[in-house]
């Protein structure tokens, strides 16, 4: 099929969540690609009727056969689910398949079949019970694809966050601030926003750990003994890096319009600020990897599944940005 887009691949997430919901709604809208998606159909076609929604489901065997996306409609890479599913109740039953699409998505994405990844929400807690170890999509895409050091950042048009750390219980992030993980995840961020986002010499904000960034070591010392140190050893070598900043400060106006990424120590930390600003219009981009991952700013919302007041902007905003990249890439190769 020359001449037309390339595939964008998305996963349907948690079946139980507002995953299905968002597929079905994303179907309504005009979109300049083609778009597969991986799922049951069943699933979809049942949610689609439950918000009231035409939907007419083409399923398609490979990549090669998803044709350039018609509203209304959905093309579809089949995986059945493994049990019924009832929207907003979890099923472990059903934790292999969403782990089914999301290792047959990125096999497609690795091997050129597809351009990009965009990935439904999952609930990690039903993973877990089923007795496989999740920390969520960052670290499970980066052991599919063997990426030695996924970066997770947020965007929306206004902001840019990468986290050093991502689903963390707040008592193990200071022993996870080690300078070897600052300075990787820099160069990581650095590389990323050059050759996907066309940023020829990010600026990027670093911030502290504590309050105040320490306070000249009274409010805590990994300022003074780890970032420090790091950030100085990176700006030795040519980055263009500003901190630790204090995190009550550092999203002002003012400094953001400084740089073009802040590197946040922890996710709250980043992510709270981010949100309260452009929630709904965020997209989750993983850096590092070596294929264009994107997906929504949200969970699953169980409690939304099914009822229609799901809402699918971020999914929209994550498919956006995925092709984008996904050309800027393909203009590179």
């Amino acid at each position: 099929m020359s001449g037309v887009p390339q595939v964008i691949a998305l996963t349907s997430g948690e079946p139980a969540g507002i995953g299905p919901d968002l597929c079905a709604m994303l179907a309504q809208r005009d979109l300049p690609l083609r778009l597969a998606v991986l799922g049951d159909p069943a699933v979809l076609d049942a949610r689609a009727a439950a918000l009231g929604i035409a939907l007419d489901l083409r399923l398609r065997k490979t990549p090669d056969d998803v044709e350039p996306h018609a509203r209304g409609a959905l093309e579809v890479l089949p995986e059945p689910a493994a049990a019924p599913v009832v929207p907003g109740r979890l099923d472990p039953a059903n934790a292999d398949y969403v782990l089914r699409m999301l290792r047959r998505a990125a096999a497609l994405c690795m091997d050129r079949s597809c351009a990009a990844l965009v990935t439904a929400p999952v609930q990690k807690s039903v993973i877990s019970h089923a007795g496989v170890a999740f920390s969520g999509h960052t670290e499970f895409l980066a052991e599919l694809t063997g990426a030695p050091l996924p970066v997770m950042m947020l965007a929306s048009e206004a902001l840019r966050v990468a986290l050093l750390t991502t689903h963390l219980p707040l008592r193990a992030v200071p022993d996870a601030v080690t300078r070897d993980r600052i300075e990787r995840t820099v160069e990581v961020l650095h590389r990323d926003l050059r050759a996907r986002f066309g940023i020829d010499a990010p600026r990027i904000l670093v911030l502290g750990l504590n309050p105040h960034a320490g306070e000249q070591a009274t409010l805590g010392v990994e300022e003074r003994d780890v970032i420090e140190p790091a950030v100085q050893g990176l700006i030795a070598r040519g980055f263009d890096l500003t901190g630790p900043v204090a995190g009550d400060t550092a999203f002002t106006r003012e400094s953001l319009g400084r740089c073009d990424a802040v590197l946040a120590m922890y996710h709250d930390q980043g992510l709270a600020p981010l949100k309260a600003l452009s929630f709904g219009g965020v997209v989750n981009v993983t850096l590092g990897l070596p294929i264009v991952r994107t997906s929504v700013d949200h969970g699953t919302a169980l409690t939304l599944a099914g009822t229609g007041r799901a809402k699918a902007d971020s999914l929209l905003a994550a498919v956006s940005l995925a092709h984008t990249l996904a050309g800027r890439a393909a203009s590179r190769a």
